[in-house]
């Protein structure tokens, strides 16, 4: 449910905000030219929990949150090709990105190797996530990553 917030303070819209979730989801025929559709999913996404929901996200945020939901649906299109569904949540402090695919085989991150190239997606996400999961699911998988929306007040950044 989305309460209209206008006429009050800064501070009074993100009290508001942070009693209720706000969630958002789209499905993609996960081809590499969708990748760009869906980071500008989670661009909108977090720009809308900004303007109308009064939320504080950092710069960074989008930044990294953009990143993830890259490298997964690069996955995706690698891996599993086809049908994929991407769910937005956020509660005011973390954003859950969920990721679905129809493909069994479940994600691991390669041992370090600073000489290969290529396939460090899942390194990355491993390390600008606050946790990751991988559920099987009857049909494919389900992937679950949380990150930060903003910096702490001590400077640290969303990671």
């Amino acid at each position: 449910m989305e309460q209209l917030m206008y006429g009050m303070t800064g501070q009074e819209r993100r009290e508001v905000a942070a009693t209720e979730s706000v969630r958002a989801g789209t499905a993609y025929d996960m081809g590499s030219e969708e990748i760009a559709l869906a980071r500008r999913f989670v661009e909108e996404f977090l720009t809308v929990a900004r303007s109308r929901h009064g939320l504080d996200v950092s710069a960074r945020a989008v930044e990294i949150a953009q990143l993830v939901v890259s490298e997964l649906a690069t996955n995706v299109c690698k891996y599993a090709p086809g049908p994929c569904l991407l769910d937005l949540e956020t509660d005011g402090s973390t954003l859950d990105i969920v990721m679905w695919d129809s493909g069994p085989v479940l994600p691991a991150a390669s041992p370090a190797d600073a000489a290969r190239i290529g396939r460090h997606g899942l390194e990355l996400v491993l390390m600008v996530c606050q946790s990751f999961a991988v559920h099987r699911e009857p049909v494919g998988k389900r992937i679950r990553v949380r990150i930060a929306l903003h910096d702490d007040p001590a400077g640290h950044t969303a990671w």
